[in-house]
């Protein structure tokens, strides 16, 4: 048990002291203005998104932006009038597009990103989802953070919503994880590989866009945001932060909608491997378990590493509840959650290997996974 307690306490000073200080709350980009605001086209992906749909293009249109900007939403086959809530708008601004039949080997999402691509011709093109609504300032802060550093991506993971009991209790620990998986000052630093983006918000150059490829180049993939980091990273420096200034309305009222949405890419983000899972499930006990389970039942030495393994741990998770304005007592039940994503990642595989594969929107991807 020594070792065992040894080995967690290592682990946990290694991720606190060397692993990117990836509990920190920021970064977090404060209100700017371009200089010289460029044209930029904000391509909207929308199926089956009449619940949020109105708010969302209500403050895009609304933005406080000087340059010329222009909205292009696809929608993407939607059995439940979003398109027509789209165009009841009347813009000039804002372009509906009818989205058409998904070839094989895409992702309904990429597949609506691509045609609106497709009908855009700034040089900065923002990718956003149906369900987020935005300050007027959003658009320029994004803008002038590109300009200002010359970035070729700048993304931002929105607030998200904690509002039932389900989501006060799992949604922060799924940001939590995100920054454990990518911590933004890695990904930050063009001397580093580590490269990942939220796809609620993507502002993208288009010389970089195009020289990966396109979207295109990215149709199989079902984490199509990290990826598109990846790709995009590899020629040119990016950030990703955390936004004060655009918000998820997406609901997820009861945790079995969370277990879905983490489930639904979580093999994925595995490489569809059981020994990648294996390698997981052991490690994720062994940094989320095995701590308060000898800090409570060990002893002697074994019992203090443990201890101050959890503590650790429950430190680093502060920030980011005090970010959802919630207590941070919710800290100490940091493992059981951590329990709560492990059995999702685990119903994940057992999905994939069942043949069900990923689901999302009334789509199986299962054809582009294998």
């Amino acid at each position: 048990m020594i070792v065992v307690a040894a080995a967690a306490l290592v682990v946990w000073a290694y991720l606190l002291l060397l692993h990117g200080r990836f509990w920190r709350a920021g970064p977090v980009l404060s209100p700017a203005w371009p200089v010289s605001p460029p044209p930029v086209d904000i391509v909207i992906p929308a199926r089956d998104e009449a619940e949020g749909i109105g708010a969302a293009l209500q403050t895009l249109l609304a933005q406080d932006y000087a340059g010329e900007m222009r909205i292009i939403l696809v929608d993407d086959r939607s059995t439940d009038g979003t398109g027509d809530i789209a165009r009841a708008f009347g813009d000039a601004r804002l372009t509906v597009i009818a989205g058409a039949d998904r070839p094989a080997g895409w992702s309904g999402k990429l597949w609506a990103v691509e045609q609106g691509v497709a009908q855009s011709t700034a040089g900065l093109v923002l990718l956003t989802d149906a369900d987020i609504v935005h300050d007027p300032a959003h658009l320029s802060t994004l803008v002038a953070e590109a300009e200002r550093d010359g970035l070729d991506l700048v993304s931002e993971m929105v607030a998200l919503r904690a509002v039932s009991p389900a989501e006060r209790a799992l949604v922060p620990a799924f940001v939590y994880f995100f920054q454990m998986l990518y911590p933004f000052n890695l990904v930050n630093d063009a001397s580093t590989r580590v490269a990942a983006a939220a796809g609620g918000t993507m502002l993208v150059r288009r010389p970089a866009l195009e020289r990966i490829g396109g979207i295109a180049s990215l149709r199989g993939a079902l984490i199509d945001d990290v990826t598109l980091a990846s790709r995009i990273k590899q020629g040119g420096p990016i950030y990703l932060g955390h936004s004060g200034l655009a918000r998820s309305l997406r609901p997820y009222p009861g945790a079995a909608d969370i277990w879905r949405m983490v489930a639904r890419t979580a093999y994925v983000q595995l490489r569809l491997s059981p020994v990648w899972l294996l390698g997981t499930v052991l490690g994720l006990v062994l940094i989320w378990l095995v701590p308060p389970w000898l800090a409570l039942f060990g002893h002697g030495p074994a019992r203090w590493m443990a201890t101050a393994a959890w503590a650790g741990s429950a430190l680093s998770f502060v920030p980011t509840l005090r970010r959802f304005g919630q207590s941070p007592a919710w800290a100490l039940g940091l493992p059981a959650i951590a329990t709560f994503y492990l059995l999702a990642t685990i119903g994940s595989a057992v999905d994939y290997h069942r043949g069900r594969g990923v689901v999302w929107k009334g789509r199986s991807y299962q054809e582009i996974e294998s």
